[in-house]
């Protein structure tokens, strides 16, 4: 399986197709991020790639594996990603 993508080689790449500094790319890349982490709550949408969006868990009853007793997990919120459907569709191909 091949590497991820470092986020400076994403800013190189970025930079070279935009025709801007490495500078700028990473600075963009870094307003995006914190962009995203600031409006997840609302819900925060990256046309063609997804949306990050935060959830509320219920409490819950769970076992543990290595002695089958039974834990209460308690309820917690937690970000959530959806994938949009143009970026299935790019990576796996159309049904």
């Amino acid at each position: 399986m091949a590497k991820s993508m470092t986020k400076s080689q994403i800013a190189d790449h970025l930079a070279g197709k935009a025709g801007i500094t490495k500078k700028t790319a990473v600075q963009l890349l870094d307003n995006l991020a914190a962009l995203a982490y600031r409006e997840a709550k609302n819900v925060f949408t990256i046309p063609g790639v997804g949306k990050l969006k935060l959830a509320n868990r219920k409490a819950r009853m769970g076992r543990n594996p290595q002695t089958g007793a039974e834990i209460k997990i308690p309820a917690k919120r937690v970000v959530k990603f959806r994938v949009a459907k143009a970026a299935k569709d790019a990576i796996l191909g159309k049904k």
